[in-house]
């Protein structure tokens, strides 16, 4: 990789396919019924559906929960609940779990993460029709109390999820996602007590989310000894959370039944399911397959969501700038986080401007192919964060554009 230039760098067989890619995808903006708005964003129905199939084979059987944080966008939700495999949401805020309950489009949500939103709960414990469909996630006694803190009785009882801290443990070091306090079995018991001793609640399940397992890329080029070190970080891992589960599981038996216990995401479907104590596994940006997926021994990744943006100028041989271009995701800052420049192949954003807000200018081969007026599609690097910034998410099969699809932004939501 020059100096002049950032991103990555693709083989032969990669080249054709992106620019296959990048004739199917403007012939079908083309063919639409009316100009489109830039940035223009699609998803790709034909590797949606085959990486439901593929996540769906790696979970071996064990239900799928869908990750609506990775999507973004009720009519994926939907076309992924309607695959075989997939079985309920996992939400990111009461307010959307609400919200899908009430569209009809899931009766089975789980929040993933705790919610101190007076005017959710609200809702929720003033909904026995919610409540039933609803889980909460708690990780403390605090969280029981902001749920009374806004009922006057206990009529509609809350159902409740434990959020169980499942980094690895080596050497007095944590690594993982800095979740949830509860780590040692005895305080994920003693949780539990308060729950199942208290007016007002049942505990109904568990999550562990082993983000080092499912959410590191193990198999990247050029880093040979750092993908090493995350397999190794990886099987460490699985084998002390399965021993860590099973002592938890066995204390929680005696307290109550739950109905389920969730764990893993996208690049843990095969270990996080073989694990007895789990009875459900979590995948959502394994259906569109964003950039930092690109490179886990588990799949092969099928892109699904791009975005395009124009070429206004070609200021330079060699370059090209299209206009806007600067979606970058959340998490540390770096390279990574970058939109990365996909069709037609043999592009690259420059190291000194990288993805701008107004203007993105591209080095490299396929400048010279390029002309005033011609789309640049990108992928984001994460997943549902891409359909933030747009109102409609086209929806494609093979050349043609079958459904302009609001996304929560178009549906008038902020989750």
């Amino acid at each position: 990789m020059s100096a002049a230039s950032h991103g990555p760098v693709a083989g032969p067989a990669s080249v054709a396919a992106r620019n296959r890619l990048w004739t199917r995808l403007n012939a079908a903006v083309a063919g639409y019924e009316e100009p489109l708005p830039t940035p223009t964003m699609v998803v790709d129905l034909d590797a949606f559906d085959a990486n439901a199939a593929d996540l769906a084979r790696r979970a071996g059987g064990t239900p799928i929960r869908v990750a609506s944080k990775s999507l973004r966008v009720p009519a994926l939700i939907s076309r992924a609940l309607a695959a075989p495999g997939f079985q309920g949401v996992l939400g990111y805020t009461l307010a959307e779990a609400l919200w899908l309950v009430e569209q009809g489009i899931s009766d089975d949500v789980v929040v993933a993460y705790p919610t101190v939103d007076r005017g959710a709960l609200e809702r929720l414990v003033g909904s026995p029709s919610a409540a039933a469909r609803i889980t909460l996630m708690a990780d403390s006694v605090e969280h029981l109390d902001a749920i009374d803190s806004v009922r006057s009785s206990l009529a509609v009882p809350v159902r409740i999820a434990i959020d169980v801290d499942a980094g690895l443990q080596v050497a007095g070091r944590h690594l993982g996602p800095k979740r949830s306090p509860l780590l040692a079995a005895g305080a994920v018991i003693d949780l539990a007590r308060a729950i199942v001793s208290r007016s007002g609640f049942r505990l109904v399940g568990v999550m562990t989310y082993e983000g080092q397992v499912a959410g590191l890329a193990d198999d990247v080029p050029g880093q040979r000894a750092r993908s090493f070190a995350v397999r190794r970080v990886k099987a460490l891992s699985v084998s002390q959370l399965q021993q860590r589960r099973a002592a938890i599981a066995a204390g929680l038996h005696e307290l109550t039944e739950l109905e389920f216990w969730n764990a893993g995401g996208s690049g843990s479907l095969e270990t996080s399911s073989s694990d007895p104590t789990v009875t459900e596994v979590t995948a959502g940006s394994g259906l569109l397959v964003p950039g930092l997926f690109d490179h886990y021994r588990a799949f092969a990744p099928r892109p699904a969501a791009y975005f395009a943006v124009p070429v206004t100028r070609r200021p330079a041989a060699g370059m090209v700038t299209v206009h806007g271009g600067g979606l970058s995701a959340s998490g540390p800052a770096g390279p990574d986080r970058l939109p990365v420049p996909w069709a037609p192949a043999g592009l690259a954003v420059t190291p000194l401007e990288g993805a701008g807000e107004v203007q993105t200018p591209l080095t490299g081969e396929a400048t010279e192919r390029l002309r005033v007026g011609d789309l640049v599609w990108f992928r984001h690097a994460k997943s549902g964060e891409l359909f933030e910034h747009t109102p409609t998410c086209y929806l494609v099969e093979g050349e043609r554009i079958v459904q302009a699809a609001p996304t929560y932004r178009g549906h008038g939501l902020a989750f």
